[in-house]
């Protein structure tokens, strides 16, 4: 395998990440209010985690974040406040923080105030999509996990 420099490494995996984020806020775009929705939370704080570490990484090799116009960016219909959201509104609370937290930083070109929003933001959705699931077992919207027997 051909010797990676570490820029080019960067960029290959910011490109993967900014990809995998597009297709985590495709998902809520596109989804029926369902069973999936703490499932889909769980891609966002995935998708949010993997860009973070690009941005740390791209940092590490010199580059700074292409700064977007400031914007009062919404995220995605079934993630806005007022939305009949499922899951506790404390975390939600946090959750919308972290959003404009990251809109914020997104204005800027420090890569690691990026990267440190989007672990805001990683963290606040999977609080949720933990909280979102524990309440669609408890609901009977997904099954409740079977209990492991030892052999």
């Amino acid at each position: 395998m051909a010797n990676i420099s570490p820029e080019d490494r960067a960029q290959a995996a910011f490109r993967d990440a900014q990809q995998g984020w597009r297709e985590a806020l495709e998902s809520h775009r596109v989804a029926p209010p369902d069973a999936g929705f703490g499932a889909r939370l769980a891609g966002l704080a995935s998708a949010a985690e993997l860009e973070a570490a690009a941005c740390r990484e791209a940092d590490a090799a010199g580059f700074e974040w292409p700064p977007h116009r400031a914007s009062a960016n919404k995220p995605p219909y079934e993630l806005q406040p007022g939305t009949g959201r499922r899951g506790p509104e404390v975390l939600w609370r946090v959750f919308d923080a972290a959003v404009a937290e990251l809109n914020r930083a997104a204005t800027g070109t420090d890569l690691i105030e990026v990267a440190t929003a989007y672990e805001a933001l990683a963290a606040a959705a999977g609080d949720l999509a933990s909280a979102v699931e524990g309440e669609d077992r408890a609901s009977g919207l997904l099954p409740r996990a079977r209990a492991r027997r030892s052999a």
